[in-house]
């Protein structure tokens, strides 16, 4: 990987993608620090530290780089596009037309998929925008200068506006920067909560009161324990079960064809960190509803105010073991269905086995048609089991160190996406500079 990155850093046109990327990311951190107009971003301040009502937003918070604790012009970040993007994809299994459109690929197919989903982005913009300002109107006193309508569509005009430049910066990494620049974006903004994590272990080792011995220990545990964590992530994010495909040999006219020998690769972790988005998203939306709609109860007893300890458990530590271990067991229920879900949307096997089928291939020992689907179920099946039960635990985690005092908005989620991103971007650079080489030789 350091070998990949010297090398394009030392290729001039590799070089100029990767200090133009550079300048928008600069951008982007740049604008999470200019707070929406018609926002007091003093008092809002004052508020969020002693407020706990927020706690279910710290997912959207690291991802957004804090922007959305500061109600700045990118607190959205790129999530309504996410959303977006997974909409237009379960609509796609849904409607023939979409279905053949992405199926059949080609670049009018793309800008047309990217059409529609840049119009459902501006949909769910809206709908969040107004969802943040009313909420943040019930949540905190005096945020806003003069309240009102104006103030109001002012502020919810500049969330969707940082949305839609927050798109384009992803855009123009993608087409003239390194690539995956929805992604890069995700990633700065976790990564921009290093400082804080550097931060709260240097409160472990050195506190107010002096060395503290426990502290290092603390300290000195959080960091094997994080090292481990992205080993493992990295092993799961790379493995794969490769199964062997084997094509006869045809012969037409005086030519032979075929009889070459492939493989369908597996990854164990085929659906990534969307369970895990899926299901916080569904944990904590009837959180953000009460909050919006039922402020009053948050803080009381009564059902509603059971539900919004509920929801926030999964963010929260100061519900009480019993939201926490109820939150846990749903949350772990809700990410195994959803990587079953997920996959099964992205990957048919019944599709795959008429491919293999029509193309003349056959997997060794296994006959064509209907017994090379039930084996490629099978074994995606016991494949998402184990991919399942690891991204559950790898979301939960941070719910068990959170009672150890830690308060680590830094988990298993964000190592997920900045594995997953960092891999990509490795394997972007390294096809860009495969296909440098491929140019100079052929100028040569």
């Amino acid at each position: 990987m350091f070998k990949t990155i010297k090398n394009a850093i030392k290729t001039p046109e590799i070089r100029k993608k990767l200090l133009y990327t550079l300048l928008l990311i600069v951008i982007f951190r740049f604008g999470c620090y200019i707070t929406a107009p018609g926002v007091n971003g003093t008092e809002l301040a004052n508020q969020m530290k002693s407020a706990t009502s927020a706690s279910f937003i710290s997912l959207i918070d690291t991802i957004s780089g804090g922007a959305f604790s500061k109600l700045s012009i990118f607190a959205m970040s790129i999530t309504p596009y996410i959303t977006a993007s997974i909409v237009i994809q379960l609509l796609g299994m849904i409607l023939p037309s979409l279905q053949r459109m992405m199926k059949e690929g080609g670049e009018i197919a793309k800008q047309k998929i990217n059409k529609y989903t840049k119009i459902v982005t501006l949909i769910l913009a809206v709908i969040e925008a107004l969802g943040i300002y009313i909420s943040y109107s019930k949540s905190y006193t005096n945020i806003f200068v003069n309240p009102g309508f104006f103030t109001g569509l002012l502020v919810v005009t500049s969330l969707i506006a940082g949305t839609a430049i927050l798109m384009w910066l992803g855009d123009q990494i993608t087409n003239k920067g390194i690539g995956n620049g929805i992604s890069m974006i995700i990633l700065v903004g976790i990564i921009s909560g290093f400082p804080s994590l550097v931060t709260m272990l240097y409160g472990l080792i050195l506190p107010a009161s002096g060395f503290s011995t426990a502290g290092l220990a603390k300290a000195i545990a959080l960091l094997i324990g994080a090292i481990v964590l992205i080993a493992a992530v990295v092993w799961v994010q790379s493995a794969e079960r490769r199964i062997p495909v084997q094509y006869a040999k045809k012969v037409v006219g005086r030519k032979m064809y075929g009889g070459q020998n492939t493989h369908i690769p597996l990854k164990l972790a085929m659906a990534g960190v969307m369970p895990i988005i899926f299901a916080s998203s569904f944990l904590t939306f009837p959180a953000m509803l009460i909050s919006i709609f039922g402020a009053s109860h948050i803080g009381g007893t009564g059902f509603l105010a059971g539900l919004y300890k509920f929801s926030i458990a999964t963010s929260s530590s100061t519900v009480g073991w019993g939201y926490s271990v109820a939150n846990a067991i749903v949350y772990l229920l809700l990410i195994v269905g959803f990587t079953f879900f997920y996959t099964l949307a992205t990957f048919n096997p019944a599709e795959v086995s008429q491919n293999i089928k029509q193309n003349g291939g056959f997997i060794p020992g296994i006959r064509a048609g209907k017994p090379t689907t039930d084996y490629l179920t099978s074994v995606l099946m016991k494949l998402t089991w184990f991919g399942s039960i690891f991204l559950g635990i790898i979301a939960i985690l941070p719910m068990l160190l959170r009672f150890s005092g830690l308060n680590i908005s830094f988990g298993g989620t964000s190592i997920l996406i900045i594995v997953g991103v960092a891999l990509e971007t490795v394997q972007q650079l390294e096809s860009q500079l495969v296909m440098r080489h491929y140019k100079g030789f052929l100028e040569k």
